[in-house]
């Protein structure tokens, strides 16, 4: 019989009424519709349902609930689905729910259970309150629920998984799959990964870890194959994202403690040939330590920086591809002049890194705001200091030199090869030669190479004619080579370390940009003055055993 069927011969609505909810139901289910309207109070509802189907109505305003028998049931269902089991009656134990047609719910409790229930009516807010009181977990619930539920795996969520996925999520909230996800993030934290890349081929999925920069297979059983979907579901789950859709791209964040270590995990998913695939980038917080000296700089560059950011207002520019130690540089920087007499800002896309102390803004251009909106609107919060995320397009570029003329010292970053070539991208983006000449203090370019593993490194003596043209010590004696030990997984290394090049603006360098100059012209005045590129901070740490001859070359292709 059909839920209006039974409401209109109950005497709860009248034929009006019932139209009026059915016109108003879109696909929700009746009784819902006409709770959420007004039309019937939830008491009269259950009472009703409860009748019709020959169930129990329990008042549990004063009721004392059995805490030794609900000590017997998983947590997980019971605030997942607002189930409370009652009392025991005739061999079965009474469960309250305020759904009387959520049989699934029972079902699940029932199997995880291993008791035979009896479910019963209560109002919503009852059954909740007193899972509360009984469980003592406050608002927080998913979040203790998941942490009891995965106290094995030593993962645990750290925000709400929502409850609406519908059948779609079914396997993917199986406690195997849960395990399965759960494996693969204390694998890649273990192997100090900073990516995940899930991705799905013709003859199955790939997963693949980037380490210290580089991707390297990670060998999974060839079952893995069959959890594809539940994977991808769990993942979408974790970050808030839709199910349901598999044609569009979708990015999301997971907050996750792991193995007592808070994660926060970038999650984005793009459709490819053979299915959605999928790249976590992990943020492990406490191996983020930002201190100007772990960045890199020698020592005379590290002075020399140092000044710089200390001045009271101009631009610093950090140039670099995707991954090349950026964000970390600037936050390393920030930590350097923060103190409560200075308000430093920052409007970025996405946050990655929370610093207490800096004030935040997350860039959402869906609703307008963007890098430049951002920036405008922060001017008139009183800040010292400014870092913009990244200087994409003219209007940034602009807003940020205006920032600059107004008082405030500037950070940004800017895709380009070298330090010489910021100067020109900038003008490049419309913002006047002048103007980028008054304004730029400084540009810092780096990359990050790979760090020899101290523990089984070698030393070797390199043969002269071997050793690249540009290689500032062609007599050298000794260098050190990788070899792969189990420290280092047979890799020969271990971590990454920024090499760096910093050109300070002069007045030759402010001539040469009004005149429209190359980055070529400004590369070739800062070579006759001394100045150190990628390559010769390169070849200090290789020539000090810090890295090799071809991790340099590898990552400064094209800078000579």
């Amino acid at each position: 019989m059909e839920i209006g069927e039974i409401l209109q011969r109950r005497g709860l609505l009248d034929e009006r009424q019932l139209q009026l909810a059915q016109q108003s139901a879109n696909g929700h289910r009746l009784d819902r519709v006409v709770l959420e309207m007004g039309l019937a109070s939830e008491e009269d509802l259950l009472k009703v349902f409860a009748d019709e189907l020959g169930m129990k109505y329990f008042e549990l305003k004063d009721f004392q609930v059995d805490t030794e028998l609900l000590s017997q049931f998983p947590a997980t269902p019971i605030f997942r689905h607002s189930l409370l089991p009652l009392q025991r009656n005739n061999g079965r134990v009474l469960v309250a729910s305020a759904d009387p047609f959520d049989f699934e719910a029972i079902d699940e409790l029932s199997s995880l259970s291993g008791q035979v229930l009896e479910p019963v009516l209560a109002l919503h807010d009852d059954v909740v309150e007193l899972i509360k009181d009984n469980l003592g977990v406050g608002g927080d619930t998913i979040n203790e629920l998941v942490s009891q539920r995965s106290a094995e795996d030593g993962v645990e969520l750290l925000e709400e998984v929502s409850e609406e996925h519908g059948e779609l999520a079914d396997m993917a909230q199986a406690a195997s799959v849960i395990r399965l996800v759960n494996e693969l993030l204390i694998e890649a934290l273990q192997q100090q990964a900073s990516d995940v890349h899930i991705e799905p081929h013709e003859t199955g999925l790939v997963v693949r870890y980037r380490i210290d920069g580089l991707l390297r297979v990670q060998s999974v059983p060839a079952e893995i194959n069959h959890f594809y979907s539940a994977i991808i579901t769990r993942l979408k789950i974790m970050s808030h994202l839709n199910i349901a859709e598999k044609r569009l791209p979708q990015d999301g964040r997971i907050k996750l403690r792991i193995t007592g270590r808070e994660i926060d995990v970038r999650v984005s998913i793009i459709p490819m040939i053979y299915g959605e695939g999928v790249v976590l980038r992990l943020l492990d917080k406490e191996r983020m330590v930002f201190r100007l000296d772990n960045v890199g700089l020698n020592q005379g560059l590290l002075t020399t920086f140092r000044d710089l950011i200390q001045m009271p207002h101009g631009i610093v520019l950090v140039t670099g591809p995707t991954g090349s130690g950026k964000t970390s540089t600037l936050y390393s920087a920030l930590n350097e002049i923060k103190n409560p007499e200075t308000k430093i800002i920052t409007v970025e896309d996405p946050v990655e890194y929370h610093s207490e102390g800096i004030s935040q803004i997350q860039v959402n251009s869906r609703i307008g705001l963007t890098f430049a909106a951002g920036l405008r609107s922060i001017l008139r919060h009183d800040p010292d200091v400014v870092l913009i995320g990244e200087i994409r397009d003219g209007e940034t570029a602009n807003s940020a030199i205006q920032a600059s003329l107004t008082g405030h010292l500037v950070f940004s970053t800017l895709h380009t090869n070298d330090s010489p070539g910021a100067f020109t991208r900038l003008i490049d983006m419309g913002v006047e030669p002048y103007l980028v000449a008054s304004t730029v203090e400084a540009v810092l370019a780096q990359r990050l190479v790979r760090l020899l593993c101290q523990h089984c490194k070698a030393p070797y003596q390199p043969q002269a004619d071997k050793l690249p043209p540009d290689f500032p010590d062609l007599e050298i004696k000794e260098l050190w080579e990788p070899v792969g030990c189990r420290h280092c997984r047979e890799s020969g290394y271990s971590g990454r370390i920024g090499i760096l090049e910093l050109l300070v603006n002069d007045t030759v360098i402010k001539r040469l940009c009004t005149e429209h100059a190359s980055s070529g012209q400004i590369r070739d005045y800062a070579l006759k003055n001394g100045w150190q590129t990628l390559r010769d901070a390169g070849w200090e740490k290789v020539l000090a055993g810090i890295t090799s001859i071809d991790e340099v070359l590898r990552v400064t292709k094209g800078d000579i």
